[in-house]
């Protein structure tokens, strides 16, 4: 079931280490949006690194109202890992205290299912199945937004899964395509209960997708203006919804500083260029320095623009 657009600007809570933060959505981002949920199908965010991949599915749970679950893959991440996980050793140690002990029915302590860890996906096909196991076992429970219920799905987002091999990708096509698959230790699959999950799965580019996965997703690409006067409009109007009291022209000279050293990147063939997230960090930094300390926000700005705009060895020269 589709929704109407939000506001184009959404804020994003803090959690954990993570300060509140501010989305702004464009037209494209909420028909993709709309579309995967409408389609039933993942959500492939395509684009270079820090433009907002990770952040729109975190910003499409709080639109939706919906439990935000997210896995950032890596080179040893197997696609098992966002279905289930079985502890192997944690059962072969209750088998050798069982042998001590002398259990009477250790068929029944050493069954499968007592060793089984719900994935990030179980979780997001069906919560109340996942929670019921994570009891069992006592694993962690994820929080859910006030007011929403079981049923009413989840956003997962699978992130940088460009990072793994082709078998990770390979092996989430018949979990996602079916909106199933089988636990060990268990008769029934898990599935879909109540309304489907938005799953965003973000690139960064480095490796090849097989066009197999591919097929089965939507496509949405994040790119950032290739005009100089239409990125700096960009770069302020982001600035100015997550900092509004910073000055507009500090915003905008700080627009120029990025554009200049992307600029000089890009003819170096430097990757990854400098952009949006490298804005906002650096006019978070000087607004922080310069609220604290009292000091000349211009001055904070020259003093500190080199280590976030900076960050590669070929942008030094």
């Amino acid at each position: 079931m589709t929704q109407q657009p939000p506001s184009l600007v959404i804020q994003i809570p803090g959690a954990g280490d993570c300060a509140d933060s501010v989305h702004i959505f464009d037209e494209s981002s909420l028909w993709a949006i709309r579309a995967a949920l409408a389609a039933n199908r993942p959500l492939l965010v395509r684009g270079e690194p820090g433009v907002g991949k990770s952040q729109l599915a975190h910003a499409a749970a709080v639109w939706l109202n919906r439990p935000f679950l997210s896995l950032v893959v890596d080179i040893r991440t197997e696609s098992q890992d966002l279905l289930s996980s079985f502890d192997a050793v944690q059962r072969l140690a209750k088998a050798q205290i069982c042998g001590a002990l002398r259990e009477e029915k250790p068929e029944e302590v050493l069954a499968e299912w007592r060793f089984v860890h719900p994935g990030k996906l179980w979780w997001a096909f069906d919560w109340n199945d996942a929670k019921t196991q994570a009891e069992r076992i006592r694993d962690p429970i994820p929080s859910s937004p006030e007011g929403w219920k079981p049923g009413e799905g989840c956003v997962l987002l699978i992130d940088e899964i460009d990072k793994a091999e082709s078998d990770v990708p390979n092996g989430l096509l018949e979990a996602l395509g079916s909106r199933s698959f089988p636990v060990r230790g268990r008769n029934e699959p898990v599935a879909v209960v109540g309304q489907a999950p938005l799953v965003v799965i973000t690139t960064n580019e480095d490796r090849m997708l097989p066009n197999a996965f591919i097929r089965r997703c939507l496509v949405l690409y994040l790119e950032l203006p290739t005009d100089n006067d239409e990125l700096r409009k960009l770069l302020v109007k982001r600035g100015q919804a997550h900092l509004p009291e910073m000055d507009s022209a500090l915003l905008e000279h700080a627009a120029n500083l990025l554009i200049e050293e992307r600029n000089a990147a890009e003819a170096k063939h430097v990757r990854p260029l400098p952009g949006q997230a490298e804005y906002l960090d650096l006019i978070r930094a000087v607004f922080e320095i310069s609220r604290v300390e009292k000091s000349d926000p211009k001055s904070v700005l020259e003093a500190v623009k080199g280590f976030v705009l900076k960050k590669n060895a070929g942008s030094r020269a």
